[in-house]
């Protein structure tokens, strides 16, 4: 018997009444959480749901997310939770593709309208049998979209034994949006979620009077889910719910919450430092752990948050399909700028190259990654797993180097990688360089297509504010600085770069 929502479970046995989850003015105990997700379980079974059926969930980061997480888990069904920028169409394609009997989800806003593109979806999918609204208003029993959370509720029990479920059923399908095609849903079990919150646990001092978790990253992502729900649950810390990042509101929370563990991917770091140096925000002084992944930190980001905050950012790594951490700059180790650091407890790492031969040495090549945390592959797509695993080994399609020391840094992602004339150009690299110009404060690098070279360079460059750079000037300062066959030939400003919901720099877009 091992079950994912024994993080909770534990928790609130053992501390009822600490506060498990702060959003805006609501402040909500382990034992209420426990006792929702009780009910969302009774709900689901009385509703013909139960172990292996797949239930969706859609909801930015509010208390329904862990209510209905757990709930889902409880009853032995898997939680496919979904980005909520998905537009109706994608909905119906993630129903379908994981076959889920239900779907919550989250009433919107008018910015974001979830509800209506969550019905249109839940109606364009003919397996789907229920849906679920999560209303804007906290209690509403009522919505234009449907039967409500609280309607469905009414009068359940809060009492619910949780379903027995084995170490290899699966837990979770997150969806990755893969390099190429359609996105796949890795299936993660129970295993790998919950060794990969206790290791994320386990990894960081606790913090004597308890910790409070500041979550931004969306919990829809494996790298909000784990490191900051799951792992925080289980040391019975506070999670502190923000469904938008801002860095103002952030670092106002921060400061307001006492937090002390913050996880956020390179771009939010850079808000929050940017505000402070520009608008004279106060800088929190409860932080003792700040973490990375998602994307690599720009080394300069990485050292001005270290003198600003005194606190350095340990940078991690690693992928939906890994639960999803595989590396970490780990305390009690020395930490290295701009490396991934070492693989974590019970997992292994090497470089392959392109027919799964093992590099040895510096590299670069392609990092492997083998132990609990890897999924169990592609649900419903043995071809895609194929491709991609090999006697428990998972190909990532990033390009490393390994240091004496056995720490790994990211080049790039193998599908960013620009050839440029026959020369590999990798475009972090260079984005590193570019961030060094005085009147640079955010670069991305990207390859286009050009006629005798197959591909040029180009960098998209959001400047420092009052910033005169031109575009000759910027080019001619990087021919001074790179190789001549790296540095972009064409500059372009912009105000601001397209990021995907988890804040990644989205290239694709840029290309």
């Amino acid at each position: 018997m091992l079950n994912l929502s024994i993080v909770l479970e534990d928790s609130a046995r053992e501390n009822p009444d600490r506060t498990a989850l702060v959003f805006g003015e609501l402040r909500l105990p382990y034992s209420l959480v426990d006792t929702v997700a009780n009910q969302v379980a009774n709900l689901l079974v009385s509703r013909g749901i139960g172990k292996g059926d797949k239930v969706a969930l859609a909801c930015p980061n509010l208390p329904y997310f862990p209510f209905v997480y757990f709930g889902i888990l409880k009853a032995g069904a898997t939680v496919v939770p979904l980005n909520v920028l998905l537009q109706s169409r994608e909905i119906t394609y993630h129903l379908e593709d994981s076959e889920a009997k239900a779907l919550f989800c989250f009433e919107g806003s008018p910015e974001l309208p979830l509800g209506e593109r969550g019905k249109a979806g839940f109606e364009g999918a003919a397996n789907t049998e229920h849906f679920f609204v999560l209303p804007a208003t906290p209690f509403a029993t009522e919505s234009e979209y449907g039967e409500t959370i609280w309607a469905a509720l009414d009068g359940v029990s809060g009492e619910f034994q949780t379903v027995q479920t084995s170490a290899d059923d699966t837990a979770v399908i997150l969806y990755t949006s893969g390099t190429t095609g359609q996105p796949k849903g890795a299936e993660l079990s129970h295993q790998n979620m919950l060794m990969n919150a206790m290791v994320s646990d386990e990894m960081f001092p606790r913090a004597e009077g308890g910790d409070a978790y500041l979550a931004v990253l969306p919990l829809f992502h494996s790298f909000g889910q784990t490191v900051i729900m799951n792992a925080g649950f289980r040391r019975r810390g506070t999670i502190v719910l923000m469904p938008r990042f801002e860095p103002g509101p952030a670092l106002e929370l921060m400061r307001k919450e006492n937090v002390t563990l913050f996880a956020g991917v390179p771009t939010m770091y850079w808000g929050m430092l940017t505000k402070i140096h520009a608008d004279g925000d106060e800088v929190p002084t409860s932080l003792r752990v700040a973490v990375a992944g998602g994307a690599s930190s720009p080394v300069e980001v990485l050292k001005d948050f270290e003198t600003t905050f005194g606190v350095g950012i340990l940078e991690g790594y690693g992928l939906s399909e890994t639960s999803p951490v595989a590396s970490f700059n780990q305390p009690g180790k020395p930490s290295k700028a701009g490396s991934i650091g070492t693989p974590i407890w019970g997992v292994e790492m090497k470089l392959i190259d392109g027919e799964w031969n093992t590099v040895e040495g510096e590299g670069p090549g392609e990092i492997a990654i083998r132990g609990h945390n890897v999924m169990k592959g592609y649900y419903n797509r043995p071809e895609a797993t194929a491709e991609v695993m090999n006697d428990g080994w998972f190909r990532t399609g990033d390009i490393a180097t390994r240091d004496a020391d056995g720490y790994y840094a990211i080049i790039d992602r193998a599908k960013d990688m620009i050839i440029r004339g026959g020369f590999n150009v990798y475009p972090r690299e260079l984005e590193e360089v570019l961030m060094t110009h005085p009147e640079v404060s955010l670069a991305a690098v990207v390859g286009v297509a050009h006629d005798s070279h197959g591909e040029e360079v180009k960098a998209y460059i959001i400047r420092t504010p009052g910033a005169t750079v031109t575009e000759e000037q910027l080019v001619a300062w990087c021919k001074e600085n790179m190789a001549a066959y790296k540095y972009p030939r064409i500059v372009e400003f912009r105000d601001a770069l397209p990021m995907t919901a988890t804040g990644k720099i989205l290239k694709r877009e840029l290309r």
